[in-house]
């Protein structure tokens, strides 16, 4: 073989909170993504270090996005023509349970996105459904302190037993948290943390991401018994760190730095917490609410499959004056002397995605999924399109080095979801203009504006790597 398997998934990838838009309709709750502002606020309520409701004057531009919501068949129709074999979307909570914690669902929100779902299988589109992309009912945050409570489990198990009924036979693949390791650094964002005065922040993360691991266990025993031909995985936002120099030391900050991402997929995979994470919890009074019975759970709720997103490699050290020199990641690292920059100072790293994607699959051996990876910049309509030859540059490239993964080293891939294959807000700026997608979106840094389609030059090349499953990458 030299070349993708027949069978690869190439598709793209949005979520509900950055793309759907009518915040308020279809008998839809607030959510904690809802409350995240753009501007110079966005990363302390992200973090959860300034309570949202506190602020005022705010702009929220996600409230609206692109609004999916109701131009959901015209993107699928596009997405169709680039020969999309996959869109991965996710659900937003709060539109199948207004609160999270209703007996019974919104009937709009499931007929929403059953919609959605038959509308990609009209194409033969295989849908890949994210059950909480960042995504939190308000209501549970207020009333029970969202994910340190245990008594979320239950409310998200019921979510995915009404989504795995109603949806059965009609989606086979499931992610149960997206970037389940995001918890550690923008906690409101991915798990709606906020935190008391001298709370312990670190101990509050880790017991919610003990929740959410016996929530994904559970949900996996659950996706099964409900449908045995169901494949569920988990998702890390991933790429390994390097060590600033062969110094041992920076070596071993290196590990430290990946095992940081690593121990909620440890988890996730082989069904236990690894012996270094206990370790360090224990050094550092980190108290884990295990109950009898959650070592059975997680022992047998383990994923089908792995998936990530990948958007740049990290450089470790342990000199604390080189500390943190990268620009615009949210993970600290410092900045790589080899690699060029986008815009927004994420460094560029193809060959770190071939590293990556080895790295995963000798510590799991489980099947891998991409579900995001893509390039943030300022796109310029020229004639009615967009020549984003430096986008498809990006994608040509990590293209390339996951290609090599399969063909060279062997690794079982499933396929490949590009982010924001249509223009969406950015998670991390809450931008308009940090555009991502094959297909342009008429709107401003408020989303204002006609919210018109149009393709951009990256769309007939990406249309052509899949006509030709990989074969043909470069611009014709």
């Amino acid at each position: 073989m030299n070349t993708f398997p027949t069978n690869f998934l190439w598709g793209g990838a949005t979520a509900a909170n950055q793309c759907e838009g009518a915040y308020l309709e279809g008998g839809r709750g607030l959510s904690n993504v809802d409350l995240i502002p753009s501007g110079e606020n966005r990363y302390p309520v992200a973090c959860g270090e300034v309570d949202p409701k506190t602020l005022h004057g705010e702009r929220f531009p996600s409230r609206k996005a692109i609004d999916a919501y109701h131009h959901y068949q015209e993107d699928i129709a596009l997405f169709a023509e680039m020969g999309f074999r996959v869109y991965r979307f996710s659900i937003c909570w709060s539109r199948i349970f207004p609160n999270g914690n209703e007996a019974e669902p919104n009937e709009a929100g499931l007929q929403f996105y059953e919609s959605v779902i038959d509308e990609c299988r009209k194409y033969n589109i295989e849908p890949l459904v994210t059950i909480s992309h960042f995504d939190v009912p308000v209501h549970l945050i207020e009333t029970y302190g969202s994910w340190r409570n245990r008594k979320m489990v239950d409310f998200y198990l019921n979510l995915c037993r009404t989504l795995f009924t109603r949806f059965r036979g009609k989606v086979k693949y499931w992610i149960t948290f997206n970037e389940i390791n995001m918890i550690l650094h923008m906690p409101y964002m991915a798990a709606g943390l906020t935190f008391l005065p001298g709370e312990n922040k670190q101990d509050v993360c880790y017991t919610a991401a003990h929740h959410e691991l016996i929530a994904s266990a559970l949900a996996v025993k659950l996706a099964h018994e409900i449908d045995p031909n169901n494949m569920v995985g988990c998702m890390l936002a991933a790429g390994n760190a390097y060590p600033h120099t062969c110094n041992p030391i920076d070596v071993m900050e290196s590990i430290r730095m990946d095992r940081e991402n690593y121990f909620f997929v440890d988890v996730q995979s082989r069904g236990y917490y690894p012996a270094y994470a206990r370790k360090q919890m224990e050094r550092e009074g980190i108290h884990i609410p295990f109950v009898d019975g959650d070592e059975k759970i997680l022992r047998q709720g383990t994923v089908d499959y792995i998936s990530f997103s990948y958007y740049n490699s990290m450089v470790a050290s342990r000199d604390p004056e080189i500390q943190g020199t990268a620009k615009g990641n949210i993970f600290a690292s410092i900045e790589n002397p080899y690699l060029e920059s986008s815009e927004w100072g994420w460094q560029i790293d193809p060959l770190g995605l071939r590293i990556t994607l080895n790295s995963l699959y000798d510590r799991y051996q489980k099947p891998l999924f991409i579900v995001e990876n893509g390039l943030g910049a300022r796109d310029t309509l020229c004639d009615g399109t967009v020549h984003d030859t430096y986008r498809i540059a990006y994608l040509r490239e990590h293209i390339k080095a996951m290609k090599d993964a399969i063909v060279i080293d062997g690794v079982d891939l499933l396929g490949y979801t590009t982010w924001g294959c249509i223009d969406l807000i950015s998670a991390s700026t809450g931008e308009m203009r940090k555009r991502y997608g094959f297909i342009y979106v008429d709107a401003d840094e408020n989303c204002e504006g006609s919210l018109q389609r149009l393709r951009k030059q990256s769309f007939y090349w990406y249309q052509n790597v899949i006509r030709t499953n990989g074969a043909q990458l470069d611009l014709e």
